[in-house]
């Protein structure tokens, strides 16, 4: 799984201004501390033993990542799962710790992967209509989301901010007449660039540091098809019922609601567009019955909206006028499209799915294609054999660097993308290569196992990696080389161009 480290593109280096003001400033570092089910220690005591293990232990943080060490303390090893020091403002990392302003965020996610499904009652003649679906934050289905969410900016950070902001204005008492802000945000774009998986992601990210402020968080996401009722006038009612229910769960102070509108235009679409119809009535109802529960709802401070659009152009002016960020999630571009592959790696190798192997970050394979020794790399990595473990590492860099701006030439979503590795052991790798332990000459047995599979001569696919044939295993003895890996994927992204040459004739 790719770490924020990963997430991010290397920020531009500090100057010696940046380097003498960090030397004198205290930079607020979040550390999130997963406790697990089975935990006896109080939060207050296993918040007070991460700050003493960490500032007696860590000379400096390097953000963000993963800390060892904590399993020999007796208490955080009976009580903790993951310690992570996660976002801070500081511009260098790693950050000392006599400069770190500890943030400590003790959570323990739900074990349930039940998710209740939210009735609006019902109705025409008596059905019921499942208008929204609630689950408790943070939950383990979410565990992970945000990390392996790769964009080319600081989109992430921004909205924590904002929230913050909304947070710290909330508590001053400020006057809402003479500064406002609606709690809404609008993420659009293209399909498949990750909005929706954002939005979860970022309601799982503040169950974790509101969690002094609520003990209890929840995400309601809103079915906005199954509001448009097919009895004329209906639907705006629905709207109104559906946010009755979701203002009583934020009379609850002790609760954080998250509401998440996908594909929010099924509900605000333009009304100048709803008045050239022949029955644009309900179409106008609901349009008004959302924005006057919005303005509603902008009053509690323990709520947070969300929606998402793939058609920007459908919403209606009034409800994009009361979103207070308006973010636009492009397809990724070819330093994100290699993160992502290679996160996607990273977890094959974790899983022995991918022979073991060092995957070099975007800035070692940018740093590697501008050399001389690269470029030589490069015009040798379809004939090069295993070989030198760093050489082969740079020619793992700068194939996965290819195959991102091959990625990036046809607009492959964040979606596809992850899609893949998948694609690319079922369609040229096959069955008979399991990861499975072997020695480097396989046995009679399991040189049979590499037999076709469905009438299909595997041992045609040796060329794809240009380094063994196909099932090979590392030098570990598990899993398939990743110049396999990176040959079958780099057939899949062809081989896909041409399924949508074909689809859009």
């Amino acid at each position: 799984m790719a770490t924020e480290s990963d997430i991010k593109m290397r920020p531009p280096s500090p100057t010696e201004e940046d380097k003498s003001s960090s030397s004198t400033t205290l930079w607020p570092v979040h550390i999130e501390v997963r406790v697990s089910p089975n935990a006896t220690a109080r939060f207050d005591t296993i918040r007070n033993t991460v700050y003493n293990f960490i500032t007696s232990s860590f000379d400096t943080l390097r953000l963000p990542s993963s800390l060892e060490g904590w399993e020999e303390v007796p208490i955080l090893a009976s009580s903790v799962e993951r310690i992570a020091a996660c976002e801070s403002p500081c511009p260098v990392s790693p950050l000392p710790i006599a400069q770190a302003a500890l943030q400590i965020h003790i959570y323990q996610p739900t074990e349930e992967d039940t998710v209740e499904e939210f009735s609006n009652g019902p109705g025409g003649e008596g059905e019921e209509v499942m208008a929204a679906s609630v689950c408790e934050l943070p939950s383990r289905l979410l565990e992970g989301l945000w990390d392996s969410l790769i964009f080319p900016d600081d989109t992430k950070s921004q909205l924590l901010d904002y929230i913050y902001a909304t947070v710290l204005f909330s508590d001053a008492d400020v006057d809402f007449n003479v500064v406002s802000w609606n709690r809404v945000v609008l993420l659009h774009g293209p399909p498949g660039t990750g909005k929706t998986s954002l939005c979860r992601a970022l309601a799982q990210k503040l169950s974790i540091r509101l969690s002094h402020r609520y003990p209890h968080s929840r995400l309601l996401e809103i079915n906005s098809h199954s509001l448009f009722s097919r009895w004329f006038s209906e639907s705006g009612k629905l709207v109104q019922r559906l946010f009755g229910s979701v203002m009583d769960l934020v009379e609850d102070e002790d609760t954080f609601v998250v509401v998440l509108i996908d594909e929010v235009e099924s509900l605000t679409a333009a009304r100048a567009g709803a008045m050239a119809g022949n029955e644009p009535s309900d179409a106008l109802r609901v349009v008004n019955a959302l924005l006057t529960q919005l303005d509603k709802l902008r009053h509690k401070k323990n709520v947070l909206v969300v929606a998402t659009s793939n058609l920007a152009k459908a919403i209606d002016s009034a409800f994009v006028d009361r979103a207070d960020i308006v973010q636009y999630i492009d397809l990724p571009p070819r330093e994100a499209i290699y993160e992502i592959l290679r996160s996607c790696l990273l977890e094959l190798i974790a899983k022995n799915v991918v022979a073991k192997v060092e995957v070099p970050s975007i800035q070692e394979a940018q740093i590697y294609a501008r050399s001389t020794h690269g470029k030589q790399l490069k015009a040798n990595s379809n004939t090069s054999s295993v070989g030198d473990e760093r050489d082969r590492s740079r020619t793992v860099a700068l194939r996965l660097y290819a195959l991102a701006q091959s990625c990036r030439d046809r607009g492959m979503s964040g979606r596809a993308l992850r899609r893949l590795p998948v694609l690319a052991h079922a369609r040229y790798i096959g069955l008979g290569f399991t990861p499975t332990p072997s020695s480097s000459s396989p046995s009679p047995k399991k040189a049979a196992q590499r037999a076709p599979v469905n009438g299909t001569d595997r041992s045609s696919k040796a060329k794809l990696g240009g380094g063994g044939a196909p099932g090979s295993s590392g030098s570990n003895g598990l899993g398939t080389l990743v110049e396999v890996w990176l040959g079958a994927m780099e057939k899949v992204i062809e081989s896909r161009a041409g399924e949508l040459e074909k689809f859009e004739r």
